[in-house]
């Protein structure tokens, strides 16, 4: 029985442009066929036993021949599998997906395309050129920039129709053969003093711009070392890029950002990361498993009504409270009986999410000033503190020390967990991070242990979430560049913005 293959699109780079159907198609895929300008990030949606085979091609240098290709996708397809034709952009502006597609239809195997955001369009607008506008264009032309196949001497642009019957014109793989793309523009009647803009890895951290005029956009292109993969956009609206620039004017455009929460958390700040301009990196060094046993646990929650306080410190905590809740055939309406604290906003808003009401929550967010800005006196009081497995001891000692009965016990544990660590290691190696987070002293512990502190150069900038954090860092041999004041993962975020906007 044969399989099906899905053409699949997956955008210009930046991973949020793929659409909702090209995720679906890579999480069901037996085998993902992929090319060299897919974002890598893209793979982490894979099946774990999903088979993953690179045919990627850069100028002058090809993994696998297209025919080879074609052969690759009959041969998958014709043993029953899924495949994910993963490409960049679109399968079909010049991505070749129409010859996969012609290949498949010949022999008879069923396929499907889906659509992905063409970089001819995606890369001007995160470069702030908008392909038309009503005020300068009202034609626009996508155009290789890389068309002759091998034995032909003869270009099928009609360069003269071309270079002066289109307003914008979008030439897609043409930085190689700039000079000569330039020379039929100009020889056809296009006006030397056109604006020219070339963009290097759109959409994505390390994204590049270069602008210029058809009279000397070569030159600055070769002052500039620029080189694929790369899109030039020949027309007015290159004017509108000044004026219109929001994506490379983010304080931390550029700078590709390590956050090694765990993957049930990353997503919180790699999204505040993006809203700055940043490319998150996500290694989780820690995983959030159940303790080793529930008893303590399970015997505290009986007996909460018991208790004066009830206080968290993770928001890990209060999900692990409410699942074991549901376990334990109750819900959050047995929690009524003690008051509520929360260490910090995030946890505050764990608790709220279930409907909780937070009675306190210290001005800032580490054990010590829980001690010190606790609305009463502990003398006396039945505390009861579910955590993780393994924790600092501060806050449940000062509060014994101040005549509280404190119970502390295990709701979760965090475990190291080893994802990619090779490629973390090669792009610490080659200069290929800017910038490692820390959310906890469990994160630089467990990073410590899978990297090593040795791989962080100087040049990499360390930041913590607090102080305790920062300590941690320091013990392990890193140098804290950046604390947040405020211990949260918007804190963070803020704590780098103000480092970036001090040094620029």
């Amino acid at each position: 029985m044969s399989g099906r293959v899905y053409l699949v699109g997956s955008g210009p780079g930046d991973p949020g442009l793929l659409t909702l159907k090209g995720m679906d198609c890579i999480r069901r895929a037996d085998v993902i066929v992929y090319d060299r300008l897919v974002q890598p990030s893209l793979l982490s949606y894979a099946r774990q036993n999903a088979e993953l085979i690179y045919v990627g091609k850069a100028a002058g240098e090809h993994t696998m021949k297209q025919n080879d290709i074609n052969r690759l996708l009959l041969s998958k397809a014709k043993e029953g599998k899924i495949v994910c034709r993963l490409k960049g952009g679109d399968p079909f502006v010049f991505g070749r997906g129409g010859e996969e597609a012609e290949a498949l239809a010949e022999e008879g195997i069923e396929f499907e395309v889906v659509p992905g955001v063409t970089s001819a369009v995606a890369v001007p607008a995160y470069a702030g050129i908008p392909v038309t506008h009503r005020d300068y264009c009202s034609t626009l032309g996508i155009v290789t920039g890389h068309e002759k196949a091998e034995g032909e001497s003869q270009s099928r642009i009609r360069w003269d129709k071309v270079a002066t019957g289109l307003d914008t014109i979008v030439f897609l793989m043409g930085i190689e053969n700039l000079p000569g793309i330039v020379s039929e523009l100009l020889a056809n009647g296009r006006d030397g003093s056109t604006p020219v803009a070339l963009i290097r890895w759109g959409t994505r951290a390390e994204q590049e711009t270069v602008v210029g005029t058809l009279l000397d956009i070569v030159e600055k292109a070769q002052d500039a070392g620029f080189k694929s993969p790369a899109v030039t956009v020949v027309g007015e609206v290159v004017k509108l890029r000044e004026k219109l620039r929001w994506f490379d004017n983010r304080p931390l455009f550029g700078k590709r950002v390590l956050v090694t929460r765990s993957r049930e958390q990353a997503s919180e700040l790699s999204q505040l990361l993006r809203e700055q301009g940043a490319e998150p990196i996500e290694f989780p060094v820690i995983k959030i498993s159940p303790p080793t046993n529930f008893n303590a646990l399970d015997a505290a929650l009986k007996r909460v009504h018991t208790y004066d306080w009830l206080l968290f410190t993770s928001a890990n905590g209060v999900n692990a409270v409410v699942e074991r809740l549901h376990n334990l055939d109750l819900d959050i309406r047995w929690l009524k009986g003690p008051r509520i604290g929360a260490i910090g906003p995030a946890t505050a808003k764990a608790i709220e999410h279930f409907g909780i009401r937070v009675d306190f929550v210290p001005s800032r967010f580490v054990a010590e000033t829980v001690v010190e800005e606790f609305p009463e006196s502990p003398c006396g009081r039945r505390i009861l503190i579910p955590r993780a497995e393994k924790a600092r001891e501060v806050l449940p000692e000062r509060l014994r020390q101040l005549g509280a009965s404190v119970d502390v016990v295990a709701s979760y544990k965090t475990e190291i967990e080893d994802s990619d660590t090779p490629r973390i290691k090669t792009m610490l190696a080659s200069g290929n991070i800017d910038i490692v987070t820390f959310t906890s002293s469990s994160t630089v512990r467990n990073f410590a242990e899978l990297v090593g502190t040795e791989s962080v150069t100087r040049n990499v900038i360390i930041a913590c979430i607090g102080p305790v954090t920062a300590q941690t860092a320091e013990e392990l041999g890193l140098t804290p560049d950046v604390v947040a004041d405020e211990y949260t993962v918007e804190g963070l975020v803020s704590a780098l913005v103000a480092r970036m906007e001090a040094c620029n």
